[in-house]
């Protein structure tokens, strides 16, 4: 027979007397309110304060919890609304003590510590709903098991920025899950998470209203019933004069009469996965160093979901956001407290055809009609495979048949009576092969620039990289110069020093690097003090101070606040940029300087860059937003063409081929002219952050294939496709620690290898150090390495490429 309230009321009680402590109020009066529902036939549920109980309270309060489970309570609700004066780990105690009858765990706000998150997200819990509002989890890996949850909320977790790759991989029963205010930004690492969520109905990144201030979630409950049988409260609250959908009211969660078993979703500490510091750093910047005003905002563009047209409108991150729904909605809804994710262009289209199980998503309902076009506007928009392969066949299967081709290639050279080879060349199966590497996972294979080999540096004084570039010609070697005027050759692949040339006082930040094409050991570097010298690695002796340059060594006329030098195809000569409407032309040979070309723009010329095949032609782009095309045959006083943006550019480079142009101005703004004549070929259409400090620097990968792009003010690379403009992939970069918010300073691809890139990296947090990281698209790994930047000073962001 269960044992009954008024047993356990009175084992409590005995409990605390031989404890030697006084019956804690909450609990008894948890147990009165326990007895009055039963009584009035409202179910047995006993709702327990954690604000209430104090280490002292333990010791009882575990021996009636370890009761319960043969008593005639229905349900248990642990809730806590404010810092829980009661120890971490007695916390888990009492949750796991409770066992199968434990329903809601509210612990919003609760100091639990690494150590008590890291055991919960490792050993699993059985309850049924998990209130983890705002968390200090930087991303979310859990192994424990926990098949009883069916509703999880993580709203408001501003250190939140992405998932590892199996955390939801025991969570079969999770219908509900809100991750509202939260950092998570990448549409194909959150989409290949959740698709492990067989049951997940309804999904929220961001609250939606009607703009008459009434919420959406009554066509969602008449679904769902969601409100009444997991505790979603869809009852506008006063904002600041606003209409506001609450978050998991689960104070309402102990009228439930029979509560919908199901799973929970967990988190892991193991770590570098958990901040502990309270961060109110602007959820979409994500810059605790900066203040953050709606101005700052201005230019975000807003999608409406399954429409091409976009808006711009002002907006700040506590504020709502107006969308114009012209899809399945002809009013115009607001949303409130938005992850970065939803400004993600197509962001609802992309989360509705990866995720085919959901009937909710922020608060709308979802129809047969909203996922077969949000079907064909993903087709339209996103590359799901490399090279516009449609199925993703396995390494094994292309392997195996490229074998028989070839087989049947050397039976048909011997004279064999065989069918004819399909005609698929090694060239089709490499690309093949490339697409299944790079479609197995959605995490990319990410290592930070690791250096060793050399007595020459100081044990605790790490390199700061501020420029990089791969070697054209040898695929292991890469240089780097530093924020110290420090010009390092690496085997980039051994993390092995092949040279290094300190500054000697003469140089300062290198913002400059150029290797030669024709005499491979000869590079080009300048820094912004304008020093310029011409390097040979192989002419360098080795120092106690230091690798000193020998013969090899030349210096050329300075060229003040100096940014950008480029090498022509020929090695014959250089062009060198900076903050100043002039480009100088040096001769390597002779170290002379040929000649000053005047007011070429109306604004200093960032970067300028040579053809790769024709010595004479090069381009500039300027922050005038002008691109132009120049011919050193012409004796360049005006130029060829002139290209505008609509913003300042910050750089341009040529396609491997010299048939294309890929310009990239100030946020986002990325297109692809032809050189021929500078028509535009192709406008990316990333969305832009309203930032005017976001300096976006692109380049080719794969020879002419995909396109490479990232900002100074975000933490992700993007992958678009230079035929199409169609997005493959985004890679986003998370660093270690408190505000360990990041951002791309340039980047580069590998020339010799398909689908790997470097990227200079560096936190926004001021004292860390910048580093080169290598992201490999075609391997995957579990969990992301761990990276230590720094941030250079905001006037050093838009320099050079």
């Amino acid at each position: 027979m269960p044992t009954s309230l008024a047993t356990l009321e009175t084992r409590y009680i005995e409990s605390c007397s031989i404890q030697g402590v006084q019956p804690n109020k909450a609990i008894i009066y948890a147990m009165l309110m326990a007895k009055l529902n039963k009584a009035r036939r409202r179910g047995c549920t006993l709702v327990v304060l954690l604000d209430s109980l104090k280490d002292a309270d333990f010791r009882p309060v575990f021996d009636l919890f370890i009761q319960i489970d043969a008593s005639e309570i229905d349900a248990v609700d642990i809730i806590n609304s404010s810092p829980c004066p009661l120890d971490g780990g007695y916390v888990l105690s009492l949750l796991r003590a409770v066992n199968t009858k434990l329903r809601v765990v509210d612990l919003q706000d609760a100091s639990l510590g690494n150590n008590s998150l890291l055991d919960l997200s490792q050993r699993g819990l059985r309850c049924q709903v998990l209130n983890l509002k705002s968390s200090h989890f930087r991303r979310l890996n859990i192994s424990g098991n926990f098949e009883h949850m069916h509703t999880l909320n993580l709203d408001f977790s501003t250190s939140l920025s992405g998932f590892r790759e199996d955390c939801f991989l025991n969570m079969p029963n999770l219908k509900f899950l809100s991750l509202c205010e939260t950092r998570i930004v990448n549409l194909w690492t959150t989409s290949a998470a959740l698709i492990k969520l067989p049951s997940l109905v309804e999904l929220r990144f961001q609250y939606c209203l009607n703009c008459d201030g009434k919420e959406l979630g009554r066509a969602a409950r008449n679904i769902l019933c969601c409100n009444e049988e997991v505790g979603y409260s869809t009852f506008p609250q006063p904002d600041n004069g606003r209409q506001v959908i609450s978050s998991l009211d689960l104070r309402h969660l102990s009228s439930i009469a029979e509560p919908e078993v199901s799973i929970l979703n967990g988190e892991d500490n193991s770590f570098g996965d958990l901040n502990m510091e309270e961060e109110t750093t602007s959820f979409y910047h994500g810059n605790p160093d900066s203040q953050t005003t709606s101005e700052d905002f201005s230019e975000c563009e807003i999608f409406d979901s399954y429409s091409e047209e976009q808006d711009e409108i002002e907006f700040s991150p506590s504020a709502p956001v107006v969308r114009q729904k012209s899809s399945f909605a002809s009013r115009k809804t607001v949303s409130y407290h938005s992850s970065p994710i939803c400004y993600e262009k197509y962001y609802r289209e992309f989360m509705l055809a990866s995720l085919p199980t959901l009937k909710i998503l922020d608060n709308q309902p979802v129809t047969i009609s909203d996922k077969d076009r949000a079907i064909d506007i993903v087709a339209d928009h996103f590359e799901c495979l490399p090279y516009r392969r449609k199925i993703k066949d396995s390494v094994v299967a292309i392997l195996h048949d490229r074998e028989i081709k070839e087989n049947r290639s050397f039976n048909l050279s011997r004279g064999a009576n065989l069918p004819c080879s399909s005609g698929k060349s090694q060239y089709f199966y490499s690309r093949s092969l490339s697409a299944a590497k790079v479609g197995s996972s959605a995490w990319p294979a990410v290592q930070s620039l690791s250096i060793s080999g050399s007595k020459l540096l100081d044990d605790s004084k790490s390199p700061r990289p501020r420029q990089f570039e791969y070697h054209p010609s040898d695929p292991g070697v890469m240089v780097f110069g530093t924020l110290d005027g420090e010009v390092i050759v690496i085997n980039h692949e051994s993390g092995k020093i092949i040279s290094y040339i300190p500054s000697h006082g003469a140089m300062h930040r290198v913002l400059g690097l150029c290797w030669l094409k024709r005499y491979p050991s000869k590079l080009i570097a300048g820094s912004d003090n304008g020093s310029l010298r011409l390097y040979d690695i192989l002419h360098t002796t080795e120092t106690t101070t230091g690798i000193l340059p020998g013969s090899g060594f030349v210096t050329f006329n300075d060229f003040d606040q100096l940014t950008s030098v480029h090498v022509n195809s020929t090695d014959e000569v250089f062009l060198a940029s900076g903050y100043s409407r002039d480009v100088v032309l040096y001769d390597i040979n002779s170290g002379r300087r040929l000649q000053v070309l005047t007011n070429m723009h109306r604004e200093h010329i960032n970067v300028v860059k040579f053809s790769n095949h024709s010595p004479s032609m090069f381009a500039t782009s300027s922050f005038d937003q002008d691109v132009k095309m120049w011919d050193l045959r012409q004796k360049p006083h005006h130029p060829c063409y002139t290209a505008s943006s609509s913003r300042g550019n910050v750089m341009v480079c040529f396609s491997p081929d010299d048939k294309y142009l890929l310009v990239s101005a100030v946020d986002n703004e990325v297109k692809q002219l032809l050189v021929s004549d500078g028509r535009l070929h192709l406008d990316f259409a990333i969305s832009s952050t309203g930032s005017p400090q976001n300096y976006t620097r692109s380049y080719y990968m794969n020879g002419n294939d995909y396109v490479i792009s990232g900002s100074c003010d975000e933490n992700v690379v993007r992958i678009c496709c230079a035929q199409t403009g169609r997005r493959l992939k985004d890679v986003t970069l998370e660093g270690k620690g408190s505000r360990a918010t990041m951002f791309v300073q340039s980047l580069r691809s590998d020339p010799f290898k398909d689908f790997n890139m470097g990227i200079l990296a560096a936190y926004m947090r001021p004292g860390s150090n910048s580093e080169i990281v290598k992201v490999n698209l075609l391997s995957s790994q579990d969990h992301v390495k761990e990276f230590s930047y720094r941030r250079p000073e905001q006037s050093q962001l838009g320099m050079g490429g």
